[in-house]
This record gives C-alpha cells, structure tokens and sequence, in this order.
C-alpha cells in the first residue's frame, strides 16, 4: 500500500498566500489605510504603507497616533484570526480557489487595548509583529510592537484582550 503523494510547496504557499489575502482584503479600514500582511511561514508581519493621509501633525511630521493604535489593533485581530484559519486550512476544511468571505471566521471582537506610544512615527512604512499570549475558547491576550526601519527601536507597542468567535463559527459569516 502505498502512500497519498504529498501536495507540492508552491501549492501549499498558494493556498496559505490566498487564505492570508482574502483574511486582510476582508477588513475594510485595513484597505483604507493601506495595511498588508507579508507571511514566512505561520509568522505574519502587518505593513504599513506610507501615505500622507497617515500625517497626524504635518509640523514635525509624525503619523497620527490613531493611525498607529489601529495598525497595532488591526495586526493583533489578523494574528487570531490567522491563527483559526491556519488550523482550518491545514484540516481541509478551507477551500482557497473557492474561497467565499462567508467562509472566513468571524473576527475576535475587541475587549480593551492599551496602546504606549514610545516615540514618532515617521513619514515612511512601519511594520508589526503580534505575539497570542494566550487563546483559548473565549479569550484571547495578544501583545503587539511596531516599528520602522529598525527594530530594536519601536514607535509604540500595545496589549489588547479580545473575546474570541466560536470555533465552529467558520462559514457562518
């Protein structure tokens, strides 16, 4: 008996390329602001495109702190939902050629998120990472830095708790 041949590499990164684009294209005020999401493996890093809509004080000029809270915000929401979808999509569950946005997860809904602002953000892209503290079925707590062109020195950080969809809530809009 032999064994089902495994998928090809470039057919597995599609599919977790398509998933990811449909999960971010599915945020309205992410589009907006013209957040995208780079993906190495299962780790994500939201981007920032810089635009001058983004100023906030056209006298320094610095990126408006709202702008940062939700790129923080926006990242940690992906993260979690990310995270529901990777283990949908590597059970098969999840259809990429096929995908329909009412197949996607409900997203996490937010609970608090405290933002500290550790210095300017300048008129260029800034980046972030999130790291899921802790999830569980109904709860989640999720830390976030962001930075710009290095990383060690970051504009503002945030921890948010969110309250999480039902597991079984894929496909039900």
């Amino acid at each position: 008996m032999s064994r089902p041949r495994p998928e090809p590499v470039q057919v597995i990164k599609q599919r977790r390329d398509a998933v990811l684009r449909a999960l971010a294209e599915g945020i309205p005020y992410a589009k907006f602001l013209g957040i995208s999401f780079d993906r190495r493996g299962d780790e994500l890093t939201a981007i920032l495109r810089y635009d001058d809509k983004l100023i906030g004080n056209p006298f320094l000029p610095a990126i408006h702190g709202g702008v940062t809270a939700a790129f923080l915000e926006t990242t940690a929401i992906v993260e979690l939902s990310w995270s529901i979808l990777w283990e949908a999509m590597e059970r098969g569950e999840i259809d990429p050629v096929n995908l329909d946005p009412a197949r996607l997860p409900r997203l996490p809904k937010t609970i608090d998120f405290t933002v500290d602002y550790l210095r300017s953000g300048l008129p260029r892209d800034a980046y972030a990472r999130a790291r899921v503290n802790r999830s569980g079925r109904r709860y989640a707590s999720v830390h976030v830095e962001a930075w710009q062109d290095n990383r060690s020195r970051l504009i503002a950080q945030a921890t948010g708790h969110f309250l999480m969809p039902a597991r079984d809530a894929i496909g039900d809009g």
